[in-house]
């Protein structure tokens, strides 16, 4: 799986669609975009102003069907005829990263996390935290889009992303490999402060609203809780996922 040829596009790249978002990674100095698709019915100032811009970077245009954009982009309505793939360089299969001769030893398990500006927050502060890892499930979370990207201040084009097919799927891997399973519960009596952690520790973030989902409930650990003193139930997931990535922090220091 580490061999670059049988990897997906979509564990190196991340696909920003529309004029402007397209336009801004062109102006990125800091980005490195592989390629830009253009569908065959764009045409005008703005097909003319992205495809000079791709010329001034250094970037092949590709002309596809506007269907096939669409496809390309999995955003029937936003896309604008236009998309770019962008390298990320951190973005890896989940898989690979387990196969590595030094594996992850903190990551981050996203499950059913659908909202794009809690994925964006999450791989902002975890990159920020200096996470190893922050693995987002191909299928039951947010896409890594546009929305994503703004969310992340920019930070998800160079976040370390573990791509893999689904949340279930990423927590059997991780329990193979040796990892202990933590779930975020309010009602867990251990504590993220209190905890003893193994050398390799994946933590996982519910969904928003039907929190961890039993697939990958039943390979978890140990459940765990931010303690909260104030008559306040729970934490926004991104809110949630900062208190960890920083006490893990705090721990490494």
């Amino acid at each position: 799986m580490g061999d670059e040829s049988t990897i997906s596009p979509k564990d190196r790249f991340l696909t920003v669609y529309g004029r402007k978002p397209v336009l801004e990674a062109l102006a990125d100095d800091g980005l490195r975009v592989d390629k830009v698709i253009l569908a065959d019915t764009a045409r005008g100032p703005g097909a003319a102003e992205i495809t000079r811009a791709a010329k001034a970077a250094g970037v092949p245009v590709q002309r596809a069907s506007a269907h096939r954009v669409k496809v390309l982009a999995g955003n029937g309505k936003q896309d604008q005829g236009v998309l770019a793939d962008v390298v990320a360089p951190r973005m890896r299969a989940l898989s690979a990263a387990l196969a590595d001769r030094r594996p992850p030893s903190r990551v981050l398990l996203l499950d059913g996390i659908t909202t794009p500006a809690n994925v964006g927050m999450i791989l902002r502060t975890a990159t920020a935290a200096g996470l190893d890892g922050v693995i987002v499930p191909r299928r039951g979370v947010a896409a890594l889009d546009p929305l994503v990207v703004k969310a992340s201040a920019g930070v998800a084009f160079r976040a370390p992303v573990l791509r893999c097919g689904s949340a279930g799927e990423a927590a059997e891997m991780l329990a193979e490999a040796g990892y202990g399973l933590y779930a975020l519960g309010a009602s867990a009596r251990t504590t993220v402060f209190d905890v003893d952690l193994p050398q390799r520790a994946a933590f996982v973030l519910g969904g928003e609203t039907a929190g961890v989902g039993p697939e990958v409930g039943e390979l978890v650990t140990e459940w765990l809780s931010i303690p909260m003193p104030g008559d306040v139930e729970s934490l926004n997931v991104s809110a949630a996922a900062a208190v960890l990535s920083f006490e893990l922090v705090r721990r490494g220091r």
